[in-house]
C-alpha cells in the first residue's frame, strides 16, 4: 500500500521560508517522479515543481528562483523548500507521485502566507 505523508507546512509571513516533507511508503522515490501542488481555496491545483526519476527538475514560473525541490533517496523524502513566500503562495500543498500507471496522493498541508 502506497501512502504519501506531507509535513512542514504552517503560518508565516511574507518573504518568510518554509520546507515541506513528503515521506513515502510502498514506493521507491528514486524510481519515479514526484511532484508538488497547490490548490488556494477558489483555484485549480496547480503544478509547482516536479523531479523526475533521473533528477530532471521543472518549476512553475509563479515560483521559479523562490522554490526547490529536492529528494533524498536515503529517506524516501522529497523536499520543497519555498523562500521569500508571498500571500498568493497560500494554499494547500499536496505531494504526489507517479508509479506504474498510477498517481498517488498525500493528504495536504496548508501554507499561510500572512502580511
Amino acid at each position: 500500500q502506497v501512502q504519501l505523508r506531507e509535513s512542514g507546512g504552517g503560518l508565516v509571513q511574507v518573504g518568510g521560508s518554509l520546507r515541506l516533507s513528503c515521506a513515502a511508503s510502498g514506493i521507491i522515490f528514486s524510481r519515479n517522479a514526484e511532484h508538488w501542488y497547490r490548490q488556494a481555496p477558489g483555484k485549480q491545483r496547480e503544478l509547482v515543481a516536479a523531479i523526475s526519476s533521473n533528477g530532471r527538475i521543472n518549476y512553475a514560473n509563479s515560483v521559479q528562483g523562490r522554490f526547490t525541490i529536492s529528494r533524498e533517496n536515503g529517506r524516501n523524502t522529497v523536499y520543497l523548500q519555498m523562500n521569500n513566500l508571498k500571500p498568493e503562495d497560500t494554499a494547500v500543498y499536496y505531494c504526489s507521485a507517479d508509479n506504474q500507471g498510477s498517481t498517488y496522493w498525500g493528504q495536504g498541508t496548508q501554507v499561510t502566507v500572512s502580511l
